[in-house]
């Protein structure tokens, strides 16, 4: 019976991070480009009373065997990158990656950070950076007597100057072999790591990257409908394995009062 006991804790403290998981999803359903988090698991070692396939008779073998599960452990969070509806703001300095890839901006630490937040702004320089104040990679000034700023499909930013337009600079994007292998570190920002590879820049619209959507923003992929349903299930489950646990100590109990 300490089987169970055990067996019905891991499973308790399993659903406690898939509840913890979607918390933080819907914590973030209003994020911009925030890509939902989903909890995998996998069961733990079988004690193994009779192997399957072993001998009973001459000439004959267990169909089945008998193994006994000593319960379940996270295995991953991976990070799901579906693209996430479209939101018009018809603001200049808005824009998406309608398909894959991500923004290049360089951190406070010098590295480069990877984003799919397209929510871009001017600094007192006329830099483009983000709402921390991170400066797009490579860097664009906007000329401060600039008008009607126009962003192409494949990134290249243009200006009014007068009654002339002039090109002041080329927005680059990343993508990655694994990018549910990419590091998330907050800030709608992701740093790459050995399981997500090498960062693979191009320019928007090429080599299967999406292209540039200017006055438009990517919400986030949170269905929360779906969220809803996985929380019910995950406090449901929960529920029974503390109702195993309960039911072991009524066991253990009984068997104590045996004179």
């Amino acid at each position: 019976m300490l089987r169970a006991l055990f067996t019905a804790a891991t499973g308790m403290e399993a659903q406690q991070v898939n509840i913890d998981t979607i918390a933080n999803n819907l914590a973030n359903a209003n994020t911009t480009s925030f890509k939902r988090s989903r909890a995998n698991f996998h069961d733990l070692l079988y004690q193994t009373l009779k192997a399957p396939g072993q001998s009973s008779t001459s000439g004959t073998v267990v169909p089945g065997g008998i193994q006994i599960g000593s319960g379940a452990r996270l295995a991953s969070v991976d990070k799901l990158f579906s693209e996430g509806s479209i939101k018009i703001t018809d603001r200049d300095l808005d824009m998406m990656i309608e398909g894959e890839g991500f923004f290049q901006v360089q951190k406070s630490d010098g590295s480069v950070g990877y984003s799919r937040d397209g929510h871009f702004t001017k600094d007192n320089s006329g830099r483009l950076v983000t709402s921390d104040g991170f400066p797009v990679v490579p860097e664009i000034v906007v000329p401060p007597n600039a008008q009607n700023l126009y962003i192409g499909m494949d990134g290249v930013v243009t200006v009014k100057m007068g009654n002339e337009k002039q090109e002041i600079g080329q927005i680059m994007i990343a993508n990655f072999v694994n990018p549910t292998g990419l590091k998330s570190e907050g800030r709608n920002l992701y740093a790459p790591t050995e399981a997500s590879g090498e960062p693979m820049i191009s320019i928007p619209n090429q080599n299967g990257l999406g292209r540039i959507a200017q006055g438009q923003l990517e919400a986030s992929n949170v269905n929360i409908v779906e969220e809803m349903v996985n929380m019910i299930a995950g406090q449901r489950a929960y529920e029974i394995n503390s109702k195993v646990i309960q039911a072991g100590d009524q066991i253990l109990q009984t068997t104590n009062n045996i004179r």
